[in-house]
C-alpha cells in the first residue's frame, strides 16, 4: 500500500496498543515502523528487475520482523528511558505495526514475501488496489481525533480503535467482493468458451466496485471488466496477443525466469524497436501498465538477452482515463478498454 496509509495503520495500531501512557511517542514510532519495511527500495540490488523483484521481501517477511523486533525496542527504550516501564507494550506495538505493513501489503497484487527464508513465494490476494481512500480515510479520522480531541481521551482512543475496526471491515468486504467477482468471471468464460489457463481478478483503481479480469491463453490474455452495480452477470473479454515465443532464445536468463516467477505467469511479451519487453499485467489496464522490462534485442537473425532496462509506463492522456473508469462504475455501456 501507498506510504500515506502505511504511516496511518502504524500510528492507528501504536496508538491502541500504549492507550496514550507515553503521549504521542507511540504515533510518531509506529509511523516510523509502518514506514521502514519500505526502505528497501532505497537499496540498490543489481538491475531493474532485482530492484523490482526483491522488494518487499526481507524487509516484509515475519521472521526477520521478529528479529529486528527487540532491536527496535532497546533502541526507543534508550531514547526515552522514562517508557522503560512499558518495554511489553513497546514489543507488541513494533511488533504489531510491522507485521500489519506486510499482511496489508499482502491484500494487494503486487505480492509480498511473507515467509522468508522458509518459502520465497509472493503472498497476494489482489482484493485491495495500492491506493485505496476508503481504507485510508477512517484511520487518518481515528487519528485526528487522537490529535485534537485532547480533552476527551478516552472518547479519542474509542474513535481510533473505530478507525482501525471500520478499515478491517473494508477490507473483510473487499475479499467477500473478489469471491464474489470471481464466481463470475469463471462463469463468463464457461459460457464464451474461453479456454484459460488460469485466471487474476483485482480491483481497478481506487476502489472495489470495479473489478479487473484477466485470463491467460496459449496465444496471450484476454481483458474483461466488471461491476458490482452491473446488472448484468455476463463479462466481456477482449482478447491481446502476446509474443511469448521471444523468449525462447533467452529462457534461460536469470531476468526472464525471475520475472516469470514473479508475475505468477501473469505477464505479455512485446517487441518493441527491436526490444523484447515482458509487461507484467497485475498492475494497471491496459494499454497502462506500470511495470515493463527489456530483457532482449532481436536482430535480422538473431534474439539474444539485453541489459535490463525498465521502461516507463504509456502516459495518460490527462484524466480521461480515470473518468473513464469512474462513469464505468456505474453503467456497464462505457466501453473501457
Amino acid at each position: 500500500m501507498d506510504s500515506i496509509t502505511q504511516i496511518a495503520l502504524g500510528a492507528s495500531i501504536s496508538e491502541a496498543v500504549m492507550q496514550n501512557k507515553v503521549g504521542r511517542k507511540a504515533a510518531l514510532w509506529g509511523a516510523i515502523c509502518g514506514t521502514l519495511p519500505d526502505l528497501d527500495v532505497l537499496i540498490p540490488m543489481g538491475n531493474a528487475v532485482r530492484d523490482f523483484t526483491y522488494h518487499r521481501a526481507e524487509s516484509h517477511a515475519f521472521f526477520y520482523m521478529a528479529l529486528a523486533t527487540p532491536l527496535l525496542v532497546w533502541l526507543i527504550t534508550k531514547i526515552h528511558p522514562k517508557t522503560k516501564e512499558y518495554k511489553i507494550r513497546w514489543l507488541i506495538l513494533v511488533f504489531l505495526s510491522f507485521i500489519t505493513h506486510s499482511i496489508l501489503d499482502g491484500f494487494t497484487v503486487y505480492g509480498t514475501q511473507l515467509f522468508l527464508p522458509f518459502s520465497n513465494f509472493p503472498v497476494g490476494w489482489s482484493t485491495i488496489f495500492v491506493i485505496d481512500p476508503l481504507y485510508t480515510i477512517p484511520l487518518l479520522l481515528g487519528l485526528t481525533a487522537i490529535f485534537f480531541i485532547t480533552k476527551k481521551v478516552n472518547l479519542a482512543l474509542k474513535l481510533n480503535v473505530v478507525g482501525i475496526v471500520v478499515s478491517s471491515l473494508y477490507l473483510i468486504w473487499s475479499v467477500g467482493a473478489k469471491v464474489n467477482v470471481s464466481s463470475i468471471a469463471e462463469k463468463s468464460l464457461h459460457n464464451q468458451n474461453i479456454a484459460v489457463s488460469q485466471t487474476l481478478v483485482g480491483p481497478s483503481p481506487f476502489n472495489t466496485l470495479l473489478w479487473r479480469v484477466i485470463g491467460m491463453t496459449d496465444s496471450g490474455y484476454v481483458e474483461g471488466i466488471y461491476s458490482l452495480l452491473d446488472k448484468s452477470e455476463d463479462i466481456k473479454f477482449k482478447f491481446h496477443p502476446s509474443e511469448n515465443n521471444l523468449l525462447d532464445p533467452i529462457s534461460d536468463s536469470w531476468d526472464v525466469k525471475r520475472l516469470k516467477w514473479f508475475t505468477k505467469g501473469f505477464y505479455k511479451v512485446d517487441l518493441l524497436d527491436n526490444k523484447i519487453v515482458i509487461t507484467d499485467l497485475r498492475m494497471g489496464f491496459g494499454p497502462f501498465y506500470f511495470f515493463n522490462f527489456v530483457v532482449g534485442k532481436k536482430t535480422s537473425n538473431n534474439i539474444s538477452v539485453a541489459e535490463t532496462e525498465k521502461l516507463e509506463p504509456e502516459e495518460f492522456n490527462g484524466l480521461e482515463p480515470l473518468k473513464r473508469l469512474w462513469r464505468r462504475i456505474w453503467s456497464e455501456n462505457i466501453e473501457f478498454f
